[in-house]
């Protein structure tokens, strides 16, 4: 439809009967009447012109930029020249100030030529921008941040892979996440449009990650694995106040563990005292608390969470977690699957501190199984056969669905034989119905019942035969895993881990 139409179109109006009469306007004017035009035809046409004659807006090329940073750096110097000559009259720099937030805002239409980033870099601009960052006025950087956010924006750097190296090699080499944590420091999110800026501020870290994952190291050496945490310590004894405020919570938390899958920031995440944090969370019973226990699991997992596993138990983090294992608690939001969800979280984590503790440590973790009359083993064997019982009802129904394809679908392609690919369908199938966490409980049944005291094992092997399961079926489940196991990019790391459940599966 081209202007004309637009103009000449006029939506048909509703016709209002009552007791079989038309309905008659206030005015006095029979609505059957003729009906006047909205536009007549000279307005029409004036406005047509109007549009035709409107000019195209000019496409940012390399000279319109280069004027456009020379006018940003003259704005930068006068409105630093200014504060410095009146730093006590707001009155003499505040033009100065206007004139430097209208040359950002300006800016903006630089994210749309991201082949040009390179002109920023070639004129030192990067540098000036990032300085901002630091400006005495917040609402300055906050409108960097703002400039910065939508400069970093991933559907823009996709469109230029040259020009986004040459952005992002500029911004780390300014140190940017250093500077965006120090001007998070400093804005108070009580405030809507410095709350905005913390929220652009995650944002350009999102960006940066997405596409270069390293920069995972970089943000957790400049200071922002310390800023989450110090952030989040808000929620060690208080619920947020808001659905937004809940939703920025689990965000928060989601970047932290995001952080910790880069084996190198659960070091820092130790150094920072992020377990006691979380264990604190833990025990205020707080919303916090569901988003603790999946943060814990990130930081304890495989070989380079020994440390953290190690650490966990010395702060007392047995206390905490236990009573979790115990009695899996209500999730706020009333599913089963969120449920399931934290329990398998906790079951990770139980399982990691098995795997990684040592020495005393070990010890005090062992012994937990065996007080109480051996109430955990208890708990574990109930947690197995209730897994076990899931993947009953899975493999049930995947083998109905095999059956179906070998009698009406592809597989007769394929000579009756289901594909490699379908079978790691099947496999997903089951992950996702609970075996990876029947695993888990395994592993974690394994690893008590082969070490002392042996009280354990008879224990297992008690209940076991009293709810007629099987050690077979137990060991079939282990050599699953112990075959899925594993990093594919570390095969001594995956071949070692491999061998180490095998071998618990001749113990047992």
């Amino acid at each position: 439809m081209d202007v004309g139409e637009l103009l000449a179109f006029q939506p048909e109006k509703p016709s209002f009967v009552s007791s079989g009469t038309k309905r008659k306007q206030q005015d006095g004017d029979d609505y059957s009447g003729s009906k006047k035009q909205v536009i007549d035809s000279r307005e029409r046409e004036k406005i047509l012109k109007m549009v035709q004659e409107e000019p195209e807006p000019e496409t940012l090329n390399e000279l319109a930029l280069k004027k456009m940073i020379l006018q940003f750096e003259k704005r930068v110097y006068k409105n630093q020249e200014m504060r410095i000559k009146f730093p006590d009259l707001p009155e003499k720099f505040m033009e100065s100030e206007l004139e430097l937030n209208d040359i950002v805002q300006e800016m903006h239409v630089i994210a749309t030529v991201p082949d040009l980033y390179y002109v920023l870099v070639d004129l030192n601009a990067v540098q000036s921008i990032l300085q901002l960052l630091n400006h005495e006025n917040t609402d300055i950087s906050i409108a960097t941040v703002d400039l910065l956010q939508e400069m970093t924006d991933v559907d823009t750097l996709t469109e230029s892979e040259e020009g986004t190296n040459v952005l992002i090699d500029a911004l780390l080499e300014g140190q940017l996440i250093a500077q965006l944590v120090e001007n998070m420091e400093r804005l108070d999110e009580s405030v809507r449009e410095e709350s905005e800026g913390i929220h652009n501020t995650l944002s350009i870290v999102e960006n940066l990650t997405e596409l270069r994952p390293e920069v995972c190291v970089d943000a957790a050496q400049q200071g922002l694995m310390q800023w989450l945490l110090k952030r989040l310590k808000a929620y060690k004894r208080h619920n947020p106040g808001s659905v937004e405020e809940i939703e920025m919570m689990e965000n928060l938390f989601d970047c932290l563990c995001s952080s910790l899958m880069l084996p190198a920031n659960r070091e820092r995440f130790l150094r920072g005292e992020g377990l006691q944090l979380m264990n604190l969370m833990l025990r205020e019973k707080k919303m916090s608390r569901f988003s603790a226990v999946k943060v814990l699991n990130h930081a304890m997992q495989g070989s380079e969470g020994t440390d953290n596993c190690n650490k966990f138990v010395d702060i007392l983090g047995l206390r905490s977690i236990f009573p979790l294992f115990m009695k899996t608690p209500k999730t706020q939001k009333k599913s089963g699957a969120l449920r399931e969800e934290l329990e398998e979280h906790i079951v990770a984590i139980i399982a990691s501190l098995v795997r990684n503790c040592q020495n005393t440590q070990k010890q005090r973790l062992l012994n937990k199984f065996a007080e109480s009359d051996h109430e955990k083993v208890d708990r574990l064997m109930e947690l197995h056969f209730k897994y076990l019982q899931k993947m009953n009802v899975i493999d049930e129904k995947i083998e109905r669905e095999k059956q179906s394809l070998r009698v009406y679908g592809s597989l007769r392609v394929y000579g009756g034989e289901v594909t490699e690919d379908m079978e790691d369908e099947f496999y997903l199938q089951r992950l996702e119905a609970g075996l990876f966490t029947l695993q888990l409980i395994d592993c974690i049944m394994l690893e008590i019942s082969t070490s002392p005291p042996p009280t354990v094992r008879q224990r297992v092997m008690q209940i076991v035969n009293m709810r007629g399961g099987s050690v077979k079926t137990i060991k079939s489940i282990m050599r699953e895993y112990a075959g899925n196991i594993g990093d594919a990019k570390d095969t001594r790391t995956r071949e070692e881990e491999q061998q180490r459940i095998l071998q618990l599966v001749e113990k047992f």
